[in-house]
């Protein structure tokens, strides 16, 4: 089932759930209550979750015999489609939970749109995913809130968090021939109306947090065509590294 467009479309979504859920991964007992500890670890396995069936799916695209293990863990750098984002260190709490924040505020509206798609596997997992993923929306806005309005501390590390993150949000909503000729014929949503929501919900969330959103328009970008950060090498070498030492090893 050659469906290169399709096929290249489902690798990121694939790729951003991956490489985030490995990042939030990295907290796993080191979180700083006993409780956020596990709410972050719950919500690395679900965005692993959702990577695995998306690259089931892929798998089946590309039509090459692949399975989801090789599409995770045996490509190169320069394969993966991800965005920058997901692949900025964790930093402190605050810095992570805003990376989780922009990326969840975009996930939501695009999952609800992409549960209407014609392609039966695509409409499934968005259907699945949109449960998981009102929850950590819900989830990271509330700490949004807590620490923005919290104590002098707490504000000035969420609004360094933004600061630095913000550049990077604009890959979000990235599109190319790949989205224009699925758009065309129906199968997939456009994101100028998710951008509309995503801005939507973060200055909401923003203001209420008494944060403010950058003035200045940087932007990076880059992964989407494979080009990545200086971190991504350090991710793949922790996250291939058992499949390279020991090919076709399963759990």
């Amino acid at each position: 089932m050659q469906q290169p467009a399709l096929f290249e479309y489902v690798l990121r979504i694939a790729d951003d759930s991956l490489i985030l859920g490995q990042r939030l991964g990295e907290w796993c007992g080191h979180g700083p209550i006993l409780e956020e500890d596990i709410a972050m670890t719950n919500i690395a396995l679900d965005l692993i979750g959702q990577s695995i069936s998306l690259y089931d799916f892929a798998a089946e695209l590309e039509g090459t015999g692949k399975n989801h293990d090789q599409l995770a863990y045996l490509r190169y750098e320069n394969e993966y489609k991800n965005i920058l984002l997901v692949e900025q260190p964790n930093g402190d709490f605050a810095m992570t939970i805003l990376r989780q924040f922009f990326f969840d505020a975009f996930r939501l509206p695009f999952y609800e749109a992409l549960m209407q798609s014609p392609v039966a596997q695509l409409a499934a997992v968005a259907a699945k995913s949109v449960k998981e993923t009102r929850y950590h929306l819900k989830h990271t806005s509330e700490w949004v809130i807590r620490m923005g309005d919290g104590t002098d501390e707490s504000h000035q590390r969420a609004q360094s968090a933004i600061d630095h993150l913000w550049r990077y949000t604009n890959e979000l909503f990235y599109e190319n021939e790949v989205d224009q000729t699925l758009q065309a014929e129906g199968k997939v949503p456009a994101l100028s109306a998710i951008r509309t929501q995503w801005l939507s919900t973060v200055t909401n969330v923003l203001s209420e947090a008494t944060l403010q959103i950058p003035t200045n328009d940087w932007k990076f970008d880059g992964g989407r065509e494979g080009r990545h950060s200086e971190h991504m090498g350090y991710i793949l070498s922790d996250l291939q590294y058992m499949q390279r030492a020991y090919p076709n090893m399963e759990w």
